[in-house]
């Protein structure tokens, strides 16, 4: 069991760094397709990507339940978020307010809790650790935050998502976000945006 002398430091300036995540994400979410760079960790305990501890230690709190997948819930990650964050970790997803994943494990979205028409914004939004953005699947976005068209490439997200990315579109207001990382790289897809697949 990690004790708190192994738990790897979180922000260098808590204030600051925290605000500036948020800025960060709220732009993302605004912005579909638009990367930001969020440099605010000096080291994670793997396999945690910088980004999406950073994500998780501006967002998640007591008051907000935590799934990870399994293959990222590391004893080393757990100490980690559970310690800076304060959150309790379930074992539902469809009870998380946040949940944490690798884009090749991504489980299926409708499992994830959508909201309700009272009370959208009580869906998960699911921080996805890619294989890579700017390099991958090549994807054309529509939808609020871009004036006509915008592209992102993601690598590593397994089969069907975006077939099931339709389907969670057809449920506005409810239905899950998305932020992808990259390392220290994140985007966003809110539940807003259309995505289509480019060939070639």
């Amino acid at each position: 069991m990690a004790t708190t002398t192994d738990i790897k430091p979180g922000f260098r300036d808590p204030v600051l760094d925290s605000q500036a995540v948020f800025r960060a994400v709220l732009d993302a979410m605004a912005r579909p397709g638009k990367r930001h760079q969020l440099s605010v960790l000096d080291e994670v305990p793997a396999p945690l990507a910088p980004a999406a501890a950073a994500v998780c230690l501006t967002l998640v709190d007591q008051d907000t339940p935590l799934w990870i997948g399994p293959d990222l819930r590391s004893q080393g990650a757990e100490a980690f978020l559970k310690f800076h964050c304060g959150c309790p970790i379930v074992e539902d997803r469809s009870k998380a307010a946040f949940a944490l994943t690798s884009a090749a494990k991504l489980p299926a979205l409708d499992g994830f809790a959508i909201g309700d028409d009272a009370y959208p914004e009580t869906s998960t939004t699911v921080i996805v650790q890619t294989a890579g953005l700017g390099a991958g699947d090549a994807l054309s976005l529509r939808g609020p935050g871009i004036a006509d068209t915008t592209a992102l490439a993601v690598a590593g997200l397994r089969a069907g998502v975006w077939r099931e990315w339709a389907e969670n579109a057809v449920l506005f207001p409810c239905g899950i976000d998305l932020i992808l990382v990259d390392g220290e790289t994140i985007a966003a897809l809110p539940r807003t945006t259309t995505v289509t697949e480019q060939e070639g």
